[in-house]
């Protein structure tokens, strides 16, 4: 840990995993997305073994899922980004598919949250825009944050980024972070380890730090 100017500057994972200055955010592992990638499965553990090991270490925890609008709603943005993703060509040939009763909006049953815990519903890529997540961080002190969950290369990057901005430090847990698309996902992690915002981790070694946080001497 750095010390300048009265203030206490973080440099690695050990310095950040702190209870009380860290939070989890599980980043939309709904079934309709975990559905989508071909290693949904492994993700899932991979999630999970970070999940309950923060939960050990009585780390603050946030979910987010990502919600359609009815295309009457949708607008210009949401309309492009469907047809994009969709690969149409046309607005009527847009599914909404994850509209908020739909049953790939949930989140998989692995990941139900602790009544402790909350989940934020978006429609943009980063997990701050147009969500409590800003507030309710700043609000208990907190300054640092890690990501799992999926996709890396579409709302991961961007919610690291929005997060720096902010002044937090983000937590990239690679292995932890799944994605449609390896070489993009791979584009996304080179661009985050170029900006120098982010500290980069393994499930293995931020559960260790965990664990330290949940022994009796942690």
């Amino acid at each position: 840990m750095q010390r300048a100017f009265g203030l206490n500057i973080p440099q690695t994972l050990e310095d950040v995993c702190d209870p009380t200055r860290m939070a989890l955010v599980v980043y939309d592992m709904q079934v309709g997305i975990v559905n989508q990638i071909g290693n949904g499965p492994e993700i899932t553990a991979k999630v999970l073994q970070v999940l309950e090991a923060a939960r050990a270490a009585r780390i603050r925890i946030f979910f987010t899922r990502h919600m359609s609008l009815p295309k009457e709603l949708a607008g210009v943005s949401q309309l492009r980004m469907a047809m994009a993703w969709q690969k149409v060509k046309s607005v009527d040939e847009v599914k909404a598919w994850f509209l908020r009763d739909s049953p790939g909006f949930h989140l998989i049953p692995e990941m139900t949250p602790l009544p402790s815990e909350a989940i934020f519903d978006k429609i943009t890529m980063s997990a701050f825009e147009g969500t409590p997540l800003d507030i309710a961080l700043h609000d208990c002190g907190i300054n640092a944050f890690a990501v799992v969950g999926i996709a890396m290369e579409i709302g991961i990057e961007p919610t690291e980024r929005h997060g720096a901005d902010l002044s937090y430090i983000p937590v990239v847990v690679k292995d932890a972070c799944g994605y449609g698309h390896n070489d993009a996902a791979a584009r996304s992690l080179a661009s985050l380890e170029f900006a120098g915002d982010a500290i980069f981790t393994s499930v293995e070694a931020i559960c260790a730090e965990f664990r330290k946080l949940s022994s009796p001497a942690g």
